[in-house]
């Protein structure tokens, strides 16, 4: 099965579209089905990944870097392939039995597309995660709102689209029939799955301390940091005593303010504390150590964290609208109508002071039932087999 890695192999990030493919990686290798291919923009071609690209994608740490990156030596090998082998196909990929691409592909990938869609004989997909900067352009990237629309178009190409919520569902299908588009692959909703914990910590992890709130996710405008420090900021003058605890990737474009309110509040001796991205394992025992998690963001095409703190026995404080609301709609989150600071601090302030309330989510949370990675695999590849080869590509 060739699978996409042209970003996530050459990117220090492990944010959720990398999280994802990692993943689905993983247990298609298990399996032995994974072929991992990239776009190469130097050698001008499709190809199998290289030792480095290989290396790469066993990297634990999340790095600081969003954007991909391509040593000297590699570019360097790209440029001689193309010089010496022009017309060389490094990849023929006629006997693969399905191509799946999970990334938000660039400009350059698009335009490169056609020509491996047009060697895959068997049915080619791509994963579709969210139209955030369509709907929210303002907080978003300005390369990538400008991208989108195009992409969006070029989606068109596949024989299906495997949606990550059914909220990224309907938004990419009203999208298309806004259009007009008449001649579109099909499109289903398959929720992602997660990594479970090897054991989920379900007591309250704060007793001489005061309790700690986590909060992971990518900071960046959409995300809806600044409300949340608002709601903080209130609470602990207003004599609360609880740690904020942040972990993510800061957005270069969409993200300063952030970090400068975190900044600021930390001058000022608010118990806050952000660690940047990290490993998987400090990450686990971060959702082991707080009493609970909050996720502020705005809008998202599924919201892996939301998920992952439920996995652990601990509940979460988000919105209730979209892909959000389906997450939370088994149980353990206590789901807002609005995530601006009041009512952020509202909720805060329940969980900190309910104990009945807070146990109560807990419980809902460890009687929910998680999807795997596995199970997500089965399922996206069991509705790979049902579709029909398209004409186009």
């Amino acid at each position: 099965m060739l699978l996409d890695l042209s970003h996530t192999s050459h990117t220090q990030a492990r944010t959720g579209i990398q999280r994802v493919t990692r993943a689905l990686l993983a247990d298609l290798a298990a399996r032995g089905l994974a072929r991992p291919i990239t776009w190469d923009p130097y050698a001008r071609r499709w190809r199998a990944l290289d030792h480095w690209e290989q290396h790469a994608l066993t990297r634990t740490a999340g790095g600081r870097k969003r954007g991909a990156y391509w040593p000297w030596h590699a570019r360097l090998r790209g440029w001689l392939r193309r010089a010496t082998a022009p017309h060389e196909k490094a990849l023929v990929a006629g006997s693969a039995p399905g191509l799946i691409v999970g990334e938000l592909f660039s400009a350059t990938v698009g335009q490169a597309l056609p020509a491996l869609l047009a060697q895959v004989a068997g049915p080619r997909i791509a994963l579709f995660h969210d139209a955030i900067a369509l709907k929210f352009p303002e907080l978003s990237a300005p390369k990538t709102a400008a991208r989108f629309p195009s992409y969006l178009q070029e989606l068109t190409r596949f024989d299906g689209i495997a949606a990550v919520s059914e909220d990224s569902r309907d938004t990419l299908v009203d999208y298309w029939r806004w259009l007009g588009l008449t001649d579109v692959p099909p499109v289903v909703a398959i929720p992602l799955g997660i990594d479970l914990p090897a054991h989920a910590d379900h007591a309250a992890a704060h007793t001489a301390n005061a309790p700690t709130i986590l909060c992971v996710g990518t900071l960046e405008g959409r995300k809806n940091h600044l409300s949340l420090l608002d709601a903080c900021e209130r609470l602990w003058r207003d004599g609360r005593q609880f740690q904020l605890r942040l972990i993510g990737l800061a957005q270069s474009e969409t993200g300063q303010k952030v970090v400068e309110r975190i900044h600021a509040l930390q001058a000022a001796g608010h118990p806050l504390r952000y660690d940047g991205p990290v490993d998987e394992p400090t990450l686990t025992q971060a959702y082991r150590d707080c009493h609970f998690t909050i996720y502020p963001s705005l809008m998202e095409g599924f919201g892996l964290p939301v998920l992952e703190s439920l996995a652990h026995g601990k509940p979460c404080i988000c919105s209730n609208r979209g892909a959000l609301g389906e997450s939370a709609a088994g149980g353990g989150c206590l789901a807002l109508p609005q995530v601006d600071a009041p009512h952020l601090a509202g909720a805060i302030d329940t969980l900190l002071c309910q104990p009945a309330r807070h146990a109560t989510l807990v419980a809902e949370a460890r009687r929910r039932t998680y999807k795997t990675w596995t199970a997500y695999t089965d399922e996206l590849l069991a509705w790979m087999g049902t579709l029909p080869a398209r004409k186009n590509g």
